[in-house]
Order: structure tokens, then C-alpha cells, then sequence
């Protein structure tokens, strides 16, 4: 019997030709077959017995498919109920004998076949070349829409045996596939299941992979995998792994991350699988920044905050086990504030960028390197038995931090100071090492920075007496302990009264009166100074309503204020609370605090001067660019610091800048105030200098409210004694 081809390689004997079948009737089929193989093969088929002649007829019209029977000469010997019932349009033409060549050509002229409708002879001749030699599939379209699936199969007596299929539902379904696998904007492959040729391809797969689909289609899915996961291919084919994970390879070389969603399925009569391919590099490059961000700082690179806690337990769990010690230094630039307020925070931002990269050279291998926020940098370093190791460390950082730096065109200098804290057997607390090594730090800053301290037990005395100062500096605001003196600025030559400097004392309820050198440092450092200055304000101009309206207040306001506060709506809100006229308040600030800033704080400097409010320059002559300030804003008055006036009658070099800052007051219009005057001699010399106000130990220290009422002239302490 000759072999029927049910696939393209795999061949079968006719006898498993009814295994093609589907339905329910395979039984019946194998039956049918198997006697039809016994069957006498001379002449037309024969069978043995009318029995088994019915009972195969029975048989072959309860199959779904339908079967026809030709003798060599492609007569018909034999036709179930459903293959009239697929023809039904020629079934009238059905008649043991005739020869299927004419019931095609009545077919066609009554347009059965729309395919021939233009060709119908070639038609009529391709159909019976393929019955001549049969063994290939092939599908046939009927005027009705259906589409049919012929299979036929020549046997040993020359006769020929065939099924119909009716694949209408099929083809649609394939229609509906090739329309939504086209159309979809997901690259979508189909390959063969053993060699993993591709076998169909969208749009949007040969844009996406940089390929044209003719290409495509002559390539292995394989191609496009990079090789590291190629093992995997088979996994996806034999539908193990319904979703994966890959690397692919574009037409570019370009390699993307990417997820696989496969399914087996029959394609064009082939085990095949459909793959759709996700594109996850954006994706996974996303996610792996906001994992890199999670633990990183955004400017710098380093890692941040919550990194450096999470490396510090790690770290100090496996201290504990042995390993190693570990050591905290705490890293603080020490003029990064002044270079940020006066450059610029893109010039900062690029000081802190270049500082991190020196941190990290300066740093041993395996240290971790973080920035924990402003200007303030932390590494973690594993240290070994030797005793130097640390201070090395310290060393390094400190020698490579006080290198110039060089950004945009401007050569810094800013230095850094370190806080180291060693972890023991006794202290392996996080927060415990983080403390004491700010600390450390703490005792750097006061030893006058560029240095590294290491943590010492008394360093927590101090830390609890600043601790203590905080809390009473707090409770002092809260319960209203805090007082204004005044100190009077006169005519040097009348002594009659022209202004009041308000000066900040603390009633403390135990030490009694605490000057400000004792905390205000302090209050600036834990940003209590905003506080303190606005109790100053609105006290001094509340006390100043009741002085001769010819006498001022002067109120000292420090560069953090000006940081952390409105100084314009503060001192409106004073004046309007008060009632006291915008003429009678000076507000004194020092030339730090335009090197800070110039350009914003010489805007809040204009707004006051135009509200009628003086602006007095404190401590001149002890910058580097005092004589610029001047040129740049129109100062009421300038006032020559404590130090020049001591000096007065020891060095000639004091005398002469007195006389010059005097004479330039003169030539600007600015009044000039000498500050610090304790004796006779430098009163005397200041009026011959030609200095008209003043202030000093030797008019009246600070004085309380009350005891400034009535004043119109001050005469000198030795006097009134």
C-alpha cells in the first residue's frame, strides 16, 4: 500500500490515514479503512459480503468528514452523506461511474469555485494534476464561503480514497489571528517547535529588532537571542516556561532585556510556538535608578543616609563576630556655607561633587564613602590591628579636602574637620558611634578646624552641658527670661544723647545675668538666634516709643537671621506694633553677612533704607572688602570697630586708619561712630580726629529699660561717680 503523507517529514501507511480524522467516529474509520485495505484489487472495489457492504456504508455516513471512493480512472465508486452534504450545489451530479473531471467542469460553470472564475479550464487541470499524484493537502474555497481541506491518498489497487474537512471555522479563526498578531504593536514571532525557524513575524517585531520581515522569516528564533540564553529557547518551545526572561539582539547589535509570554499552538499545520515579546530595558533601567536613588545621593553619587545606617548594622554585626573593628569619621567642609551663599548653589553643588570624588580617593579599599546631607560626609572604614591606620585615614581626607579647588574658573579653599568614633566590645550601638563621633567633630570645630579628634569620654560632659545650655536657652525664650539693655551712642563733643544700641542679657534664674557672649554663639549654632532676634526687635522698638523722639534704636541683626528669616516683614510688623516711626530704628549688620549674599541681602538692605529705616555697617575696617560695600550700597553709618580705638594711643598704623575711615565718612555723607571707647585719651582723640558719635564703658555699659527713661545726655561714668 502506498505510504499517505501526514506531514511534510513523517510518513504513515494508509491504514493510519483515518487517525487524521476528528470527531468521535476514529473507530469506525479504522475499520473502514482497514477493510478497504482487504479488498480484492482488481476492477472496481468489491466487497465481500452485501453485510459488510452495509455496514461499512452505515459506518461511513456517521463520520463528520467526508469520504469519497474513485476508481483509477477518477470515477466515483462511493460517497458518505457528508461529502454530498459539503457539495450539496453538484451532489445532483453525484452517480456511481461518472467522472468526478465532469461534475468539477458543471461546478464551475455553475460558479461553484470561485477560484476558477477567470481560469477554469487551467483550473479543472490543476485540481486533477493534484489527484493524479495525490499525498499534499491543499484547501479549496466553495461559493457558499466555506473552505474545505482536501486530503486524498492513492491505493494499491489504483483506486483513490478522500477526505473533506470543512476548516471554514478554522480559516476564520487564523483570520482573526493573522489580524489581531499583524496589527498588534507587541513584537510577536511564530517558530517552529523543533528547529525554531521563524515561521511568521509582525510589523512591529521586524521594526522593533531592525530587521525587514523577508529577513526575519529566514532566520532562527535562536538568532535573536543573545547566547548566555540560548538553553533556555527549548524551555519555551516545549512550553515549560510560559514567561522568561532574556536578553535579545537587534539587527544594531544592540542588546535589550526583555520578557517572553509563549503558547503552543498549530501553525499552517505545524507544531509551533507563538511568542510576544515585551521590551523591559527602559523598564529595568528605571527601576534599577530608583533602586540606585533609594540608596544613593542624587548629586554625588555616594551612597545616602539610609544606605550608610543599613551598611552599618551589616558592618558592625560582623565586627561583632570578630572580623574586624570599625571606625565612623564624620567629614564637615568647613567653609562650604560661605562659598554656597556668596557663589551660587550650582557652584556649590559642583565644590561637593569634586569634594566626594577626593573623599573617595582618599579612602581605603573596601571603605564605604556617604554623604548624609549639606556638606556633611561619612566614611565607614573596616580597620586592622595597626595602631595608624585611623589617623592615616584622617589624615588623607583632611590633606586632600584642603587642596584648592578649582570650579568654574575660581580657585576655593575650604578645608574640612573630622569625627572619628571606634566601635568596641562595649559599644557597638549605631546611634551611640554616630554621636560620639559627632562629637569628635564638635571638639575639631573648636580646636579651629582642618584637624581630626577621636572621640573621648569627656567630650560627653560637654555634650551634655551644651545639652543643658539648649534646654534653659529654650525654657529662657518660653518664660520670657530674656532682656534688653542699651548702650548710648553720643555726640562726642556735647555728650548729648542720639541713639540706643540694644544689647541681649539673660536673666537666668539661678546664674543670674548672662551676657551674650555665653550663648549666642551658641543659639546661632542650633538656630535659636531667629528667635532671640525678634524678642530683641520688637522689645527695643516697643522701649524706643518712649524716648525723646530726636533719640534712635539700633539693632543688631547677624547674618543667620538674615538666613532664616523675613527680615523686611519682621521689622514692618515691629514698627507697626510699636507705633515707633520707621526713621527711628537702625538695623546694624556686619560685612559678613553681604559676603554671604550680596545680591539678595543688599535687595533687603534698599527696602529698609526706603521704608526710612537707617542701615549702619558694624565693625568696619576688619574685612578684606569693606571699602566695596561701601561703594555698593549707601550706608547711614559705618561704625569703626572696638579694636582700631584700643589701639589708638600704641600703634600709629590704628591712628591713621581711625583718621582715614573718619575722613571718608566725611567725604560719603555717612556718619561714622567710633565704638569701644573706654578712656579719656581716645575721646579726646577722636574729637580731634574729627569722629562725632561714639560709644563706649566710658559714657555707660548696658543699661535696663527703666533706666534709659528721661535720658537726653550721657556724661561719663568717672563723672557721675
Amino acid at each position: 500500500m502506498a505510504p499517505a503523507a501526514r506531514s511534510r517529514r513523517t510518513k504513515l501507511p494508509a491504514s493510519s490515514f483515518a487517525n487524521l480524522i476528528r470527531g468521535g467516529k476514529k473507530r469506525l474509520a479504522r475499520l473502514f479503512f482497514a477493510d478497504v485495505e482487504k479488498t480484492p484489487s482488481t476492477g472496481p472495489l468489491s466487497v465481500k459480503s452485501d453485510e459488510t457492504s452495509a455496514r461499512l456504508r452505515a459506518a461511513m455516513d456517521e463520520l463528520p468528514e467526508g469520504i469519497v471512493l474513485l476508481d483509477p480512472d477518477g470515477r466515483y465508486i462511493h460517497w458518505n452523506r457528508a461529502y454530498a452534504e459539503i457539495y450539496q450545489r453538484s451532489a445532483d451530479l453525484f452517480e456511481v461511474g461518472v467522472r468526478m473531471v465532469d461534475t468539477l467542469r458543471v461546478g464551475v460553470a455553475r460558479g461553484d469555485y470561485p477560484d476558477a472564475l477567470g481560469r477554469e479550464e487551467a483550473w479543472i487541470e490543476e485540481r486533477m494534476k493534484i489527484l493524479a499524484n495525490p499525498g499534499k493537502r491543499h484547501e479549496q474555497r466553495l461559493a457558499n464561503g466555506r473552505w474545505i481541506l482536501i486530503d486524498e491518498r492513492r491505493l494499491a489497487d489504483g483506486c483513490s480514497i478522500g477526505m473533506r474537512v470543512d476548516v471554514t471555522e478554522m480559516k476564520n479563526r487564523e483570520a482573526s489571528f493573522r489580524l489581531l498578531f499583524e496589527s498588534n504593536p507587541i513584537p510577536m514571532f511564530v517558530f517552529e517547535k523543533t528547529s525554531h525557524a521563524i515561521m511568521a513575524v509582525n510589523d512591529a517585531a521586524a521594526a522593533h529588532y531592525g530587521y525587514d520581515r523577508g529577513r526575519l522569516l529566514r532566520m532562527s528564533f535562536d538568532h535573536l537571542v543573545d547566547e548566555s540564553y540560548r538553553s533556555d529557547i527549548d524551555a519555551v518551545a516545549d512550553g515549560n516556561r510560559r514567561i522568561a526572561l532574556a536578553v535579545h539582539v537587534c539587527a544594531d547589535h544592540t542588546q535589550i532585556d526583555v520578557t517572553t509570554y509563549s503558547q503552543d499552538f498549530t501553525f499552517e499545520g505545524c507544531a509551533a510556538t507563538l511568542v510576544a515579546v515585551v521590551d523591559t530595558t527602559e523598564r529595568n533601567k528605571t527601576e534599577a535608578r530608583i533602586a540606585f536613588l533609594a540608596r544613593h545621593d542624587v548629586l554625588t553619587g555616594l551612597a545616602n543616609r539610609a544606605y550608610f545606617k543599613e551598611q552599618l548594622n551589616e558592618q558592625l554585626a560582623h565586627a561583632a563576630r570578630g572580623a574586624c573593628s570599625l571606625a565612623i569619621l564624620l567629614v564637615d567642609l568647613d567653609s562650604f556655607k560661605k562659598v554656597n551663599d556668596t557663589l551660587g548653589h550650582s557652584v556649590g553643588d559642583l565644590l561637593l561633587q569634586e569634594a566626594a570624588k577626593r573623599l573617595v580617593e582618599a579612602s581605603s579599599a573596601g571603605d564605604l564613602v556617604a554623604r548624609l546631607g549639606g556638606d556633611e560626609f561619612v566614611i565607614l572604614h573596616r580597620a586592622a590591628d595597626d595602631p595608624n591606620e585611623i589617623p592615616d585615614l584622617a589624615t588623607r581626607v583632611l590633606e586632600a579636602l584642603s587642596q584648592p579647588f578649582e570650579i568654574e574658573g575660581q580657585t576655593m579653599l575650604i578645608g574640612a574637620s573630622v569625627g572619628i568614633s571606634v566601635a568596641t566590645n562595649e559599644i557597638r550601638c549605631p546611634e551611640t558611634l554616630m554621636r560620639q563621633a559627632d562629637l569628635a567633630l564638635y571638639a575639631s570645630k573648636g580646636k579651629g578646624r582642618r584637624m581630626f579628634s577621636f572621640f573621648e569620654p569627656e567630650l560627653d560632659i560637654v555634650s551634655r552641658a551644651r545639652a543643658k545650655l539648649e534646654a534653659e536657652l529654650r525654657l529662657a525664650l518660653a518664660n520670657d527670661e530674656l532682656e534688653v539693655h542699651y548702650q548710648p551712642i553720643v555726640d562726642l563733643r556735647t555728650g548729648r544723647l542720639k541713639c540706643m544700641e540694644a544689647l541681649v542679657r539673660w536673666m537666668h534664674p539661678s546664674r543670674g545675668l548672662v551676657m551674650p557672649g555665653e550663648f549666642i554663639q551658641f543659639a546661632e549654632e542650633i538656630g535659636l538666634i531667629g528667635a532671640i532676634g525678634e524678642v530683641a526687635l520688637n522689645r527695643a522698638c516697643r522701649d524706643a516709643v518712649n524716648w525723646p523722639d530726636d533719640v534712635k534704636v539700633a539693632v543688631n541683626f547677624s547674618p543667620m537671621q538674615f538666613r532664616c528669616a523675613n527680615i523686611l516683614a519682621l521689622v514692618m510688623q515691629a514698627l507697626q506694633r510699636s507705633s515707633l516711626p520707621a526713621t527711628r530704628l537702625d538695623v546694624e549688620i556686619t560685612e559678613t553677612l553681604l559676603m554671604e549674599n550680596s545680591e539678595a541681602t543688599l535687595a533687603t538692605l534698599d527696602a529698609l533704607r526706603r521704608l526710612g529705616v537707617g542701615i549702619a555697617l558694624d565693625d568696619f575696617g576688619t574685612g578684606y572688602s569693606s571699602l566695596y560695600y561701601l561703594q555698593s550700597f549707601p550706608f547711614s553709618k559705618i561704625k569703626i570697630d572696638r579694636r582700631f580705638v584700643h589701639a589708638i594711643d600704641t600703634r600709629t598704623t590704628s591712628q591713621a586708619i581711625v583718621r582715614a575711615v573718619v575722613a571718608m565718612g566725611a567725604s560719603l555723607g555717612i556718619e561714622v561712630i567710633a565704638e569701644g571707647i573706654e578712656r579719656r585719651e581716645d575721646l579726646d582723640y577722636l574729637i580731634d580726629a574729627g569722629c562725632h558719635h561714639g560709644q563706649g564703658f566710658y559714657f555707660a555699659p548696658g543699661r535696663p529699660a527703666h533706666e534709659c527713661l528721661g535720658l537726653n545726655s550721657v556724661e561719663n561714668e568717672e563723672t557721675a561717680a
